[in-house]
């Protein structure tokens, strides 16, 4: 059953923020199962496909910490600032090492005191990773003001996972950048939002500081491409195979063994075909690449219509891009256990 925006009111800022993940359309939530990434027992590319957005293999991973977590607030920036109909997906995710913290000054729109990212040690903190579209980052960019209050960054310092324990490596965020939007520092340090409701927040008196993070600023638009930048080959885009060689100028360090939830057919055509699900594991072997963005579009190339690049997660809770087969399904014969 879908959750009304009534259920999560925006106001006091940061907003009322669902202990789920989820996804947002129509001014409503719909829980979304990251154990068998369903929505109402439907896949989520499905369900998404059915409202006409673009799957989740074509969207960002974008970490919010402030108002931006409350379904409230996605519907306000429909409204006000013209983002489409497409769903948000928003994942619950887990940080470490960073904090939501008071930034210096406050929100032009309302007075109310805004929250900015900041580095941590050792606290722990539940936010929201939006699996956002290029449309939604356009708005975004306005809303947060970007390369004037914030600016968009990959954020290095500290760790974010899934609330089932998936690492999610340098997600895209927005952090602090003109005075107005730096931490707030008070007697030397940030003030972390989770210890100071909004209405004790806007009586703060410091100056500002600096959020100690480590997150190169982002250039341009971001393209899904970027990440992650690891890719799962299992056939003969394996290392000693003949199409490794596609592969192996591009790598960033010693691809590795592994496998992902899944089966591996002999298609009888000389090149074998991933499907996913059915609880077997798939091994092949896990490649670090420098830049996925350039190199994806020539093994799309390559693997042609009969696959589709997806984002899995290996074994071992490593996020890669991988190509599943979506040919034809008849006469497909599972291969041994142990194949390389």
């Amino acid at each position: 059953m879908p959750l009304p925006d009534t259920d999560f009111p925006a106001d006091p800022y940061p907003g009322a923020v669902p202990d789920f993940s989820f996804a947002h359309v129509d001014g409503e939530s719909h829980v979304l199962d990251t154990r068998s990434w369903t929505i109402g027992g439907t896949p989520v590319d499905a369900w998404l496909a059915r409202r006409g957005g673009p799957p989740c293999a074509q969207r960002i991973p974008l970490l919010a910490y402030g108002s931006n977590r409350c379904p409230s607030k996605i519907t306000w920036l429909r409204r006000a600032l013209g983002m489409g109909e497409d769903p948000v997906v928003a994942l619950r995710v887990r940080t470490r090492g960073v904090a939501a913290v008071w930034a210096s000054g406050l929100r032009k729109r309302d007075g109310q005191r805004p929250a900015v990212l900041a580095a941590a040690p050792g606290v722990v903190e539940e936010h929201v990773l939006w699996l956002a579209t290029a449309e939604q980052i356009a708005v975004l960019d306005r809303c947060e003001g970007r390369d004037a209050r914030f600016r968009l960054a990959r954020l290095r310092t500290g760790e974010v996972r899934t609330t089932d324990g998936v690492l999610i490596p340098q997600p895209w965020c927005y952090v602090g950048h003109g005075a107005i939007r730096r931490p707030l520092h008070v007697a030397g340090a940030p003030v972390r939002c989770a210890d100071v409701p909004q209405d004790a927040a806007l009586g703060l008196v410091g100056e500002p500081g600096d959020d100690g993070l480590d997150a190169p600023t982002v250039v341009g638009a971001p393209h899904p491409d970027e990440w992650p930048a690891t890719i799962f080959v299992y056939g003969l885009l394996q290392p000693g195979q003949r199409s490794w060689p596609l592969v192996e100028p591009h790598r960033a360090g010693p691809p590795r063994p592994a496998s992902v939830a899944g089966t591996v057919y002999d298609t009888g055509l000389g090149y074998p075909a991933l499907r996913c699900g059915g609880g077997g594991r798939a091994p092949g072997w896990l490649v670090p690449v420098r830049d996925p963005a350039a190199l994806l579009p020539r093994l799309d190339a390559y693997e042609g219509s009969q696959y589709r690049r997806e984002r899995l997660v290996t074994t071992d809770g490593t996020i890669c891009w991988a190509y599943v087969w979506q040919g034809p399904s008849g006469g497909l014969r599972p291969l041994p256990a142990g194949w390389r």
